[in-house]
């Protein structure tokens, strides 16, 4: 069943995007793109290694207007940014971030197959300060389950660094999310799906949570019945022109994308 529904979204996917090269010619296409704020996923992460203050600065220099992240918990509470469990560093070796410090953590370099620099890794406190001095919006991921301290640190951290009108919280879970709104029911708070993921779509719907919807993994109906609410929409991760005419098609509030190069031109200043 869900891969024929997948089928079925790429097949209208494909459609949509013809529709819209003729949307182009009426000046709509265009109101879409000015309307929609594009995420670079993890940063400008094709170019750069991800979750880093290189890739969120690259970002930034290619016309994003936000970046999503990746944050844990050192062993020692530091907030820092990793997608997996573990970071990799260019002598070879891994170490698991819930279970060392932030002094062993940015003691060497991260693995980095891009460029020669060196690259350390990024504080969540770091981050919040790029997106700020660059005027980005930012999705923020929570990673593993948090405790209610380390939450009430990353609601201050924002506070302190940006501000709670330009951030989203997110997380593939809800216990964390649950455990946040109850603190702090003035932070915005989105659900991350994954996959035809309806059941936890309808329960974020029923808790006035935004969405964060994967692409091609979605039935368009989904995007009204959170606009409905009055809840903002995402989609990742969006890396073919195709995809991003499809979701502008349907109003979704937020792109994300890992490069630059999926992302029509207009979008974009010289």
């Amino acid at each position: 069943m869900d891969d024929f529904r997948n089928f079925m979204t790429r097949a209208t996917a494909a459609v949509v995007a013809v529709l819209c090269m003729f949307l182009s010619f009426t000046g709509l296409q265009s109101k879409a793109e000015k309307e929609t704020i594009f995420i670079g996923h993890r940063g400008y992460s094709s170019q750069h290694v991800d979750n880093t203050e290189e890739s969120f600065v690259a970002a930034a220099q290619k016309g994003y207007s936000g970046c999503e992240t990746d944050v844990r918990v050192t062993s020692d509470g530091v907030l820092v940014l990793s997608h997996d469990d573990y970071q990799y560093f260019e002598d070879g070796t891994e170490l698991s971030v819930a279970d060392h410090t932030y002094a062993e953590l940015s003691a060497v370099p991260l693995a980095n197959k891009y460029n020669k620099n060196k690259i350390y890794i990024c504080t969540f406190k770091r981050y919040l300060e790029v997106m700020r001095d660059n005027g980005m919006f930012c999705f923020i991921e929570l990673k593993g389950e948090w405790s209610d301290e380390s939450l009430n640190k990353l609601y201050a951290e924002v506070v302190e660094n940006y501000s709670l009108d330009e951030v989203s919280v997110q997380s593939g879970g809800f216990y964390n999310l649950d455990r946040l709104h109850e603190l702090h029911d003035d932070i915005a708070i989105m659900y991350c799906a994954g996959g035809f993921d309806d059941e936890n779509v309808q329960r974020a719907l029923d808790s006035n949570y935004d969405v964060d919807l994967q692409m091609y993994h979605f039935d368009p109906e989904v995007i009204k019945q959170f606009h409905d609410k009055g809840l903002r929409v995402a989609v990742w991760t969006c890396n073919l022109r195709m995809e991003v005419a499809y979701c502008l098609y349907y109003g979704v509030d937020f792109i994300e994308s890992d490069t630059r190069s999926s992302l029509t031109p207009a979008i974009f200043t010289p």
